[in-house]
């Protein structure tokens, strides 16, 4: 059986029940010119306990459709936003 997709990205809205959505960053080089890029994707992710708050790093697992747009599941807080 392959292995599950893991992604870590930063919560970005938590306004949903059991719900969130995470951006995931990562970097490309360009094609031509050679220079480095960020490039974002936003996923859906289900956050059963909703424990996630936006600004908290996070690990990502891919998992059966839970919906139209949530096919990712949150496995882990992996670190909370400070508090000021």
């Amino acid at each position: 059986m392959p292995q599950k997709s893991e992604k870590v990205g930063v919560v970005v809205s938590n306004k949903m029940q059991k719900s969130i959505v995470v951006a995931v960053e990562w970097q490309v080089r360009h094609g031509l010119y050679g220079k480095t890029e960020r490039r974002t994707s936003k996923f859906m992710v289900h956050d059963e306990k909703n424990e996630a708050k936006p600004g908290d790093t996070v690990g990502i697992v891919e998992t059966r459709p839970q919906s139209r747009r949530k096919r990712w599941a949150l496995t882990r807080v992996v670190r909370k936003l400070a508090e000021v």
